[in-house]
C-alpha cells in the first residue's frame, strides 16, 4: 500500500499527484535536522520530523485523503476541513519510548510531545485548565494512573513502514549543553527557549517540504538571497562614498569617528554590546557596519533590527535597501503596506529567512514567548544571528525581566550577539528594581565608543537657557518677545 502524506491535482490536466508519507518524514526530519544543527541539537529535532505525522498511517486519515483528491494548499493544516487528527500518535510514541526509564527521564518525553502534538494547533500546556486543549487528556485514557492511550498506536506500529521510524534512535545531544543536575539549575529559566526553537525548526521544515510538494513555484524563490560577503562588498563602497561626498564639518568627522569605533570593535568576541551616540551621529549606519563586520567575522547568519516606532521603522528599512537593495532587506512590522510587498518578501515574512530583517520589538519579543505556530516558525532563524535594539531605552519597564531573561538565553545559548544602540542607554546591567520585585539584570555590556560624553558636547544642537521666571508676564509680552527668534 502506498500511504499519502498530501495530495495535490492539477487543475489543468486533472491528474493527481501524491506526496509519498514516508518521504515527507524523512524530508521534515533531515530539514529540522539541518536547522537544529546551529545550537548543537540536531538529533532532536529530525527525531521530532521523523515523528510528527505518525498518524497519518492510520486508516482513518488514508481513507479520507483518498476521498479528497482536489488540490488543497493547506492539507498540512490540523482541523482544515474536519480531516482526521493525525499528530497525537508521534506524541503517545514518544512518552511510550521513555515508559521504562526513571521518572525524572520520563519527563523528557514530554519535550517531544509537547513540539509534535502542537505543530499545527500550537504548544499546548501538560495540565488541563479552563481553555483546554491540554495534552495530558490527550494523551491519556486515565491520567492519574498515566494509562497511555494506545489504541491509535497500535493501530500503527503493526504496519511494517512504521517500524523503522518506531525503533528510531532516541536523542543523545543535551539541551543547552546540560551534563548534570546542576547545570539543569542553571540554566532552568532558558529550558522554554530551547523548546521553542525545536518547535520552530518542526514547523518550518514542515511547512516547507509540504510547499515543496504543493507550490514548488514558491519554495523555489526561498532562500535567493545575498550573502553576507556580497552585502560587505555593498556597504564598503557606499560608505566611502558617503564620506568622500561629505564635507569636512565637525559632525561629519564625529559620524567618522564613531563608525571606525564601530569597525574596530566588531572584532570583539560575541555577547552584549552598547553603542551610545547621541542624535545625528549616524547610528544607524554605523551600527549596520559593526553588525556586518562581526557577523562576517564570526559566522553569523543575519542581522535583525528591532526599532519600537513604526513612525522610524520605514525610514530605517529604506536606508538600508538603498545600501543592500529590495531583495535583501525583509521590512516585517503591522504598518506595512501589502500592496507594496512583492510575493518573495510576502514569504520571507514567514520565517524570517532573508539576511537583513526590520521588525518591531512587539514582533521580535511576542515572537520569543509565544506558542502558536506561525509566529514561532522564524525563532530558529534567530539562532546565530546578530540582534540590533535601536531605542533601547523604549523596551517596556513592565516586560523588562522577561525580555531581559530571553535576551540573556539568547546570546547563552543560541550564539547571538545584541547591541544596545540609542543616546540614553537605560541601566540593563547588576540587578534592577528594589524590594520583592528586584530581579537579575544582563552581564555588563561591552562599550563600542569608549568616551561617548565627547560626542555629546560635539554634537550639540539645542542650548537651553532658563528665563528669570521670578516675575509673571503678561501673554503679549511673551509674543513679541518670541517673535525676534525663527523658532522657540
Amino acid at each position: 500500500m502506498r500511504y499519502v502524506a498530501h495530495v495535490n491535482r492539477n487543475e489543468k490536466t486533472g491528474v493527481c499527484c501524491e506526496h509519498d508519507l514516508r518521504e515527507h518524514l524523512q524530508g521534515v526530519g533531515k530539514i529540522a535536522g539541518n536547522f537544529a544543527e546551529a545550537f548543537g541539537n540536531e538529533d532532536w529535532a529530525r527525531l521530532a520530523g521523523m515523528w510528527h505525522d505518525l498518524g497519518k498511517f492510520l486508516p482513518g486519515w488514508q481513507a479520507y485523503i483518498r476521498r479528497r483528491t482536489g488540490c488543497d494548499a493547506d492539507a498540512h493544516i490540523e482541523g482544515y476541513g474536519s480531516r482526521p487528527n493525525h499528530s497525537t500518535v508521534g506524541a503517545i510514541l514518544a512518552i511510550e519510548r521513555f515508559r521504562t526509564y526513571p521518572k525524572d527521564i520520563q519527563k523528557i518525553a514530554r519535550i517531544l510531545a509537547y513540539i509534535i502534538a502542537g505543530h499545527h494547533a500550537g504548544l499546548p500546556d501538560w495540565n488541563p485548565d479552563l481553555a483546554g486543549g491540554d495534552l495530558v487528556n490527550r494523551l491519556y485514557q486515565n491520567p492519574i494512573e498515566s494509562v497511555l492511550d494506545l489504541r491509535e498506536f497500535n493501530q500503527i506500529k503493526v504496519i511494517d513502514e512504521t517500524n523503522d521510524y518506531i525503533t528510531a534512535a532516541l536523542p543523545k545531544s543535551a539541551p543547552l549543553g546540560i551534563k548534570s543536575p546542576e547545570d539543569m539549575e542553571r540554566n532552568r529559566e532558558h529550558f522554554h527557549l530551547w523548546i521553542r526553537m525545536l518547535f520552530s525548526c518542526l514547523v518550518d521544515a514542515d511547512f516547507l517540504d509540504t510547499e515543496k510538494f504543493m507550490t514548488p513555484e514558491n519554495y523555489k524563490k526561498r532562500g535567493v538571497y545575498p550573502s553576507l560577503k556580497e552585502l560587505v562588498e555593498r556597504f564598503n563602497p557606499y560608505m566611502e562614498q558617503k564620506q568622500k561626498n561629505a564635507d569636512p564639518t565637525a559632525i561629519n568627522k564625529a559620524r567618522t569617528d564613531v563608525l571606525n569605533c564601530c569597525r574596530v570593535k566588531a572584532k570583539l568576541k560575541p555577547g552584549f554590546f552598547s553603542l551610545c551616540v547621541p542624535t545625528g551621529g549616524g547610528k544607524t549606519l554605523s551600527s549596520m557596519a559593526f553588525a556586518l563586520k562581526h557577523a562576517f567575522k564570526y559566522g553569523k547568519q543575519r542581522i535583525i533590527m528591532a526599532i519600537p516606532y513604526t513612525s522610524i521603522i520605514e525610514q530605517t528599512a529604506a536606508v538600508y535597501k538603498q545600501v543592500f537593495g529590495e531583495e535583501a532587506v525583509l521590512e516585517h512590522h503591522s504598518n506595512i503596506d501589502p500592496d507594496k510587498e512583492d510575493h518573495k518578501s510576502r514569504l520571507a515574512s514567514e520565517n524570517w529567512d532573508m539576511p537583513i530583517v526590520v521588525t518591531t520589538n512587539v514582533q521580535l519579543f511576542e515572537s520569543l514567548f509565544s506558542g502558536r505556530t506561525s509566529v514561532c516558525r522564524k525563532l530558529h532563524h534567530i539562532v546565530n544571528s546578530v540582534i540590533i535594539l535601536d531605542e533601547a531605552q523604549m523596551l517596556a519597564p513592565e516586560y523588562l525581566k522577561p525580555v531581559l531573561s530571553v535576551l540573556r538565553g539568547l546570546v547563552k545559548h543560541f550564539g547571538v550577539t545584541v547591541i544596545f544602540c540609542t543616546a540614553t542607554q537605560p541601566a540593563l546591567s547588576a540587578k534592577i528594581g528594589s524590594g520583592l520585585a528586584v530581579f537579575e539584570g544582563l552581564p555588563p555590556a561591552t562599550e563600542i565608543i569608549d568616551t561617548p560624553e565627547k560626542y555629546f558636547e560635539e554634537l550639540k544642537r539645542v542650548e537651553i537657557t532658563l528665563p528669570n521666571i521670578s516675575a509673571c508676564s503678561e501673554w503679549q509680552t511673551i509674543a513679541d518677545e518670541l517673535k525676534n527668534y525663527k523658532q522657540a
